[in-house]
């Protein structure tokens, strides 16, 4: 997504811009869009006054759209890492409720998904916040799909047990938010990996041992 303020300059400029959104980033994701103001982004970026609608002329919206790309980009490169690294599935989705719980623990249960708390309140709206937030599962999905296709799956088969796999950690990242209680992010994770490993086995062997 190319934001329509992003070639604009100023002294300090790029910098300030980068605060801006970044701070934007953490606020949408433990607040959600309807509850994040632009004066409390501004007060807690710092940043001048003037400053958001100059380098994001398309306010709000274009701000959230922005860090949802950011904050989603920088989930699912360590997704990515962590799925590639993995010897199976059981061990992919494993890592992934791992490294979600790693993300909730050390906000102190303050920060869940990056997309989904954005996500839930857009759901029913076209435009640049929801188009960003189904890139970004797009994304993440497409790395699950490529490993699981590594290990044998065929594309639809691929495509179900990614999707399997994503929805099941993202409500457990829920649940455990809510509980307080990151045992269930990794619980899930380990049984839905079982799972999908074994549904895996089965498909790429006809059920031969």
């Amino acid at each position: 997504m190319t934001p329509s303020g992003g070639n604009r300059t100023r002294p300090g400029g790029q910098e300030t811009r980068a605060r801006i959104l970044r701070t934007a980033a953490g606020l949408f994701r433990r607040q959600g869009y309807g509850s994040t103001g632009l004066n409390q982004i501004l007060a807690e970026s710092g940043a001048p006054k003037g400053s958001l609608y100059f380098h994001f002329p398309g306010g709000k919206e274009q701000l959230a759209a922005e860090a949802v790309v950011l904050s989603g980009g920088d989930l699912g490169a360590r997704m990515a890492t962590a799925v590639a690294a993995a010897d199976g599935p059981r061990a992919a989705v494993t890592a992934l409720g791992a490294l979600l719980a790693e993300g909730l623990t050390a906000s102190g249960y303050r920060d869940g998904c990056p997309v989904a708390t954005v996500a839930l309140e857009q759901a029913g709206d076209a435009g640049p916040i929801h188009d960003a937030c189904a890139a970004t599962y797009d994304g993440w999905l497409a790395a699950l799909r490529d490993r699981l296709a590594d290990w044998g799956a065929s594309e639809e088969t691929a495509t179900a047990l990614a999707d399997l796999a994503l929805s099941s950690v993202q409500g457990a990242l829920l649940l455990a938010r809510v509980r307080r209680d990151a045992g269930v992010l990794h619980s899930v994770a380990e049984r839905v990996g079982t799972l999908i490993e074994a549904q895996l086995t089965t498909a790429t062997t006809g059920g031969k041992p």
